[in-house]
């Protein structure tokens, strides 16, 4: 522990020590190298954080919006000189091959490229008044404190979502990054401190979820919670912040389905299914976690998919031999083992993956190898509940219907994906599939930054991130009334 650099929280522009002086161990999951230790943060450093960000409101709300752009602009452009030191930071922590970890980077500099082109638009809207001599009109106005909670499989560009959306409508933030990542966080916030944002608009707080997370979400001074996570701790969150009229944004898990129909481009498919299930070890709140197959193809689709699987190399990220890397920790790894074993006992059948690597050059990492069930029935726990690991279930179907069905019927809502060369097929998918994201010819994963993100049902709570529709998760309406005809009018009353 003495040999390992030691970070601190950032607040007011400063670097500054836990009130505590108590740190954690950050390693990496493929050997278990010591990366660093950082704060264990507990309430009184939320308690600073968030005294420092509401100072720097009152000064940041003042800013010009395309002012406040300006500085977003430039924070992108030092995200993209960058981008390779961070995605080999990220790789180190998390485990994620090193090209997923690049576009991860990419992604938030796309983001934060977008978002700051929202300084000199903000968009309010004006209509015609029933009256004569009013004018009509809206604007967006900020919040004021947002804490910004974030998980580990995206720890650059989930921040970027709700970081750079948030500063460009004039609210400040403080950000509580997940413990399993806080290096990324720390290479993330520090770019901003060297754009030039004001000391206090952006803070940074380390620590565990049950303690600087709750410390955040309980303060009575942040009036927004932007979280993703599981959706059991988004439902703990909800409910606190519902006890103070807290506004609350969620983005949760996912169960998502890819459907393949018999005319589907079968090589194409297979190829979908690969990098959906299996991209960042599985562990995408939109990972393709059921495949729901034409039984009239359902045996030569296995068969392809199961080929390519055993063919994957497990490994370190940042070797560029490495097609899937580690789980993020070894408690990961006993959930996916845990549920492979489930599986079993509900009489799937297990056809390739589903154990622990024992190869020697692994033994030290959180490995896993990618697993692939058949046999699945649509309510086995392994077809119904979030894994996050490279394990993934294939549901036969005789119809497209039938398939709809069988992938709305989770208490999820994220993304969904359908192979056909049929455009009324596709398009009926388009229109049935009750999920926030709807994927024709490509995998479940794959969002881009300008179209809104997020799910229906136990995945969130109905607002959507990324896109022009961030922006309503982190302004206010106000609507403005500005009457010159010098005498008293009542809307609505016969005159």
């Amino acid at each position: 522990m003495a040999q390992a650099k030691r970070y601190r929280n950032y607040i007011g522009g400063k670097w500054v020590v836990p009130v505590g002086g108590k740190y954690s161990k950050n390693t990496n999951p493929a050997n278990n190298a010591l990366i660093g230790s950082f704060p264990r943060s507990d309430s009184k450093d939320i308690n600073m954080a968030v005294a420092s960000a509401k100072k720097a409101f009152k000064k940041w709300r003042q800013f010009p919006a395309p002012e406040r752009a300006e500085i977003l602009f430039t924070a992108a452009e030092m995200l993209k000189q960058k981008k390779e030191s961070l995605a080999r930071d990220m790789t180190r922590e998390m485990g994620k091959v090193i090209s997923e970890a690049r576009g991860d980077v990419q992604e938030a500099i796309d983001m934060t490229y977008y978002i700051a082109g929202e300084g000199r638009r903000l968009f309010g809207f004006t209509t015609p008044s029933e009256l004569r001599s009013k004018t009509m009109y809206s604007i967006r106005q900020p919040l004021g404190v947002v804490g910004v909670i974030t998980p580990w499989n995206f720890p650059v560009a989930i921040p970027s979502w709700k970081i750079v959306p948030a500063l460009v409508a004039g609210n400040a933030v403080v950000f509580k990054p997940a413990t399993d990542t806080p290096l990324s966080a720390f290479n993330f916030v520090k770019i901003f401190e060297e754009a030039g944002l004001p000391a206090g608009t952006l803070n940074l707080v380390f620590g565990s979820g049950s303690t600087a997370g709750k410390a955040l979400v309980e303060h009575r001074d942040v009036s927004l919670i932007s979280f993703t996570g599981s959706s059991e701790t988004g439902k703990e969150i909800a409910v606190k912040c519902a006890l103070q009229h807290k506004r609350v944004s969620m983005e949760m898990g996912g169960k998502n389905a890819m459907i393949v129909m018999p005319d589907a481009n079968l090589d194409l498919a297979v190829e979908g299914a690969l990098w959906g299930a299996f991209g960042t070890t599985g562990q995408r709140c939109t990972a393709t976690s059921r495949i729901i197959v034409h039984k009239d193809i359902a045996k030569k689709f296995t068969d392809a998919f199961c080929r390519k699987v055993k063919k994957l190399s497990l490994g370190n990220g940042l070797d560029r031999k490495t097609d899937v890397g580690p789980l993020i920790n070894q408690k990961q790894r006993e959930k996916v083992a845990g549920y492979v074993a489930i599986g079993k006992n509900e009489g799937a059948k297990l056809l390739c993956g589903g154990k622990i690597p024992s190869k020697q050059k692994l033994k030290k990492g959180s490995f896993f190898e990618p697993t692939i069930f058949t046999n699945v029935k649509p309510e086995m726990r392994i077809a119904q509940e979030e894994i996050f690991g490279p394990v993934v279930g294939i549901i036969n179907a005789g119809s497209l219907d039938e398939a709809i069905k069988i992938a709305n019927s989770t208490d999820y809502g994220l993304s969904a994906a359908i192979y056909t060369k049929n455009v009324n097929d596709a398009m009926h998918a388009v229109q049935e599939l009750y999920t926030g994201v709807v994927y024709v010819n490509a995998p479940t994963i794959g969002a881009e930054v300008h179209l809104p993100f997020g799910g229906t049902k136990n995945t969130g709570n109905g607002h959507r991130e990324a896109g022009h529709a961030a922006l309503d998760v982190f302004t206010e309406w106000k609507a403005v009334y500005i009457d010159s005809s010098d005498r008293l009018q009542k809307a609505q009353i016969d005159d």
